[in-house]
């Protein structure tokens, strides 16, 4: 608890900052460290190897990715192709030392972990309030949070025992009750200070979507950990674990924020 406490305490002012009143570069180089460093996590937890050259490659990559979205999106795809042939090409190289999933594991992480954090990027480059860029992470915390209590005082059946055996179906209701909660606050807050008047079914429908989406993505994650057999991605974020510990709900929830936003734009009165 001491340890949520206190990146909750530093991380959340630095997070609010860099989303809603940091230059656009600084959010840029934000998610490419934080691709590039998802990206060192996933392929440690795969190939069970500290530091490898393929590591180092999947973050290169991933980095690029985020980047490239940025400065040049409809080269992407090309970059996507360029990656493909070089994990291979190492691959071959090396003789069979590099296994099917470590490749794999890079191709993952530098394009699936890559394009996820870019979401940020495409939500902001739509023309949007920036304001809605802390919706994902809102949507995902809070969604974690509420479970975590819920399950902590009301848990007695458990939800994913094989993959997340602390995880219980009441934990899961209480963060889809949370995450509406949340996002009617959010809804009341855009109303007031930022001129949105979103509609309370909308969001109530999202942010339950979005529940469900936060919990796939953080036992989908646990799920690898398990696989693998470790308990965290990294310690960037002390007890919290690494990237991946920390953003795995978020890296799928942003994408559904992004689908729903450009998809019904009229329910949520971005224009």
């Amino acid at each position: 608890m001491k340890s949520r406490i206190l990146v909750a305490v530093v991380g959340v002012p630095v997070l609010v900052w860099v989303v809603l009143w940091a230059p656009s570069i600084v959010m840029l180089a934000a998610l490419c460290l934080l691709a590039g460093i998802g990206a060192i996590e996933l392929q440690q937890c795969v190939s069970g190897v500290k530091r490898s050259e393929l590591a180092g490659m999947g973050a290169v990559a991933a980095v690029f990715v985020v980047e490239w979205y940025y400065d040049r999106p409809e080269a992407i795809a090309l970059l996507l192709i360029i990656e493909a042939v070089l994990f291979f090409g190492y691959a071959i190289k090396k003789g069979g030392e590099v296994k099917f999933n470590q490749i794999m594991a890079a191709l993952f992480g530098s394009i699936a972990i890559a394009w996820s954090f870019s979401a940020f990027l495409r939500l902001e480059s739509a023309g949007i309030h920036r304001a809605w860029l802390l919706l994902p992470f809102i949507l995902s915390f809070a969604c974690d949070t509420f479970a975590y209590f819920a399950g902590l005082t009301l848990g007695r059946h458990k939800l994913a025992p094989k993959v997340s055996p602390k995880k219980t179906v009441e934990g899961s209701v209480g963060g889809l009750a949370g995450n509406v909660v949340c996002g009617l606050l959010f809804a009341c807050v855009m109303d007031r200070w930022f001129g949105a008047s979103i509609a309370a079914v909308p969001m109530v429908l999202l942010s339950l979507i979005c529940g469900v989406v936060a919990q796939i993505g953080d036992l989908s994650f646990s799920l690898i950990k398990r696989e693998f057999g470790i308990k965290d991605y990294g310690h960037l974020f002390l007890e919290h674990g690494g990237v991946l510990d920390r953003f795995d709900s978020v890296l799928f929830v942003a994408q559904t924020v992004e689908i729903a936003l450009m998809l019904f734009p009229a329910a949520f009165s971005i224009w």
